[in-house]
């Protein structure tokens, strides 16, 4: 099951609402008292349906998860009470985490690597669990706050289950650190405003999803999908171009999603995207791009590496290495995550010390030129070390060596998408906050026409997202989100 699907707007949703609010009710009613407010129904409730929605697509590893978290549950519980046995704890828990993750996501790449290196290991055709990255990662997170003395541990198994389980945030993200939700899973309070914010982020979410990421999914395999033996170089270009708008506009509109409901829930989710394509730098684009797995990697394996303190240069391998290897068992990923790593050592000891003297315009070509390289490597799955035709055809239409220069292909996806492209390029940028300081100049902020012309314009905008992303849902073949699988 996925967000932008019209079994889950017009009847997942729609069930866990309901439920969602009679179990506040109770909450309110038979569970609080003494100034207290209890969130123990709401809890129940939440981890009911969050199971259900994993359960749906893969009813047999919803109980990986669950053993997952018992393991943790577990491991936190011993962290947390034994000062002789703390460190070990977390080396078994840690252990047991990146073997589940290493069993279901690598074992059948390791095999094939050893099959191709001379050695004969069966495949054991493992299928990947949805989101097994994304709440592998937030476990991890959550024995290492704990043992830092960072977070408190969790004493109830319901409530970690919530915490590692939570539909909004569990297939794709934003990886949602223990510390930010723990005392949200104990006291929440939703006001109207977080209500109103979370409904609109979420069909903003929507939006970007169905009206752009799909379309824009559809130019780009007209030209990357398949053997491309008569790709030209304006359709190689077209296409990968798509493809880093597509890409964008798919992960972001699901972290929109994500944060939404989250806030409609009274979790507040860290922000995972800062408008990255107005970067200057790979520096800056990735500390704009999937925030949330860079601070992750920052936090638990750069800095305890040493940071910028010692063997720099080595850390920043190791990250963007493992950065690599997180995005799948393909060798595009580790290639296109050492690509990224070899570039920021090498801004780090050249571009980031003229900044001052480059005039911006050039920065924004040359940061966005390799951002297209990068999502070049990144869409053509290898899944062997002698498997990079498709990479290789693509590249080498790419810098002019294509079947043509242009084609008639080509000329027509830009000219009969022409307001498909503007529209998405516009939204690459901060356009809300221009709006919003357009708002501030025209109308006094705090006064009524301000909240007036702010509200209309909201719910205009939710509208016309919701019509036409229901209008293009229906009947729609082509609609999972990219880093489902991941």
């Amino acid at each position: 099951m996925v967000f932008s699907d019209l079994f889950f707007l017009f009847v997942f949703l729609p069930a866990f609402a309901l439920t969602y609010m009679l179990a506040s009710l109770i909450d309110k009613k038979l569970l609080s008292g003494e100034g207290r407010q209890s969130n123990m129904a709401k809890n129940i409730a939440l981890v009911i349906f969050s199971l259900i929605f994993y359960a749906w697509g893969e009813p047999v590893y919803v109980f990986l998860m669950i053993f997952s978290v018992l393991v943790n549950y577990i491991s936190g519980l011993v962290i947390d009470r034994s000062g002789k046995h703390r460190r070990l704890a977390l080396v078994a828990g840690l252990a047991c985490n990146i073997a589940i993750l290493c069993t279901f996501k690598y074992l059948g790449f390791f095999a094939a690597t050893l099959t191709g290196m001379g050695l004969s290991v069966p495949d054991p055709h493992i299928s990947l669990p949805i989101g097994i990255s994304f709440y592998t990662f937030q476990s991890i997170s959550y024995l290492m706050d704990v043992y830092r003395r960072q977070s408190p541990v969790q004493r109830r198994f319901v409530d970690l289950l919530l915490y590692i389980s939570m539909f909004p945030q569990l297939i794709a993200g934003p990886i949602v650190r223990y510390g930010t939700v723990a005392h949200e899973i104990h006291d929440r309070h939703v006001s109207a405003t977080d209500m109103a914010d979370g409904v609109y982020r979420f069909l903003i979410g929507l939006g970007k999803k169905v009206i752009l990421a799909n379309q824009l999914g559809e130019i780009s395999d007209q030209f990357l999908k398949g053997d491309m033996a008569g790709l030209s170089t304006a359709g190689a270009w077209v296409g990968i171009v798509a493809f880093t708008l597509q890409i964008y506009f798919d992960f972001s509109g699901y972290s929109d999603m994500a944060i939404g409901m989250g806030r409609c829930l009274g979790f507040h989710f860290n922000e995972n995207f800062n408008h990255p394509y107005c970067s200057k730098t790979i520096t800056e684009f990735w500390r704009r791009w999937h925030m949330s797995l860079g601070s992750f990697f920052r936090d638990y394996v750069y800095i305890p590496l040493g940071g910028n303190r010692r063997h720099q240069a080595l850390n920043i391998a190791v990250v963007w290495f493992l950065t690599g290897m997180w995005h799948g068992a393909y060798w595009n990923y580790i290639l296109w995550g050492l690509y990224f790593g070899v570039l920021l050592v090498i801004e780090k000891y050249t571009i980031m010390r003229w900044l001052k003297h480059i005039p911006a315009v050039v920065l924004h070509i040359y940061a966005l030129f390799l951002f297209i390289v990068g999502w070049g490597i990144f869409k053509f799955e290898i899944a062997h070390l002698a498997d990079f035709t498709r990479m290789g055809t693509f590249f080498s239409a790419f810098f002019g060596h294509g079947a043509a220069l242009g084609d008639f292909a080509s000329k027509m996806a830009v000219l009969n998408n022409f307001w498909l492209w503007v529209v998405a390029i516009v939204l690459c940028m901060p356009v809300r906050d221009f709006v919003a300081r357009l708002f501030a100049k025209l109308l006094p902020e705090g006064g009524a026409l301000h909240a007036g012309a702010l509200l209309v314009t909201r719910v205009a905008i939710s509208l016309v997202a919701l019509v036409l992303s229901v209008a293009l849902l229906v009947g729609a073949t082509n609609n999972a989100f990219i880093y489902t699988r991941f």
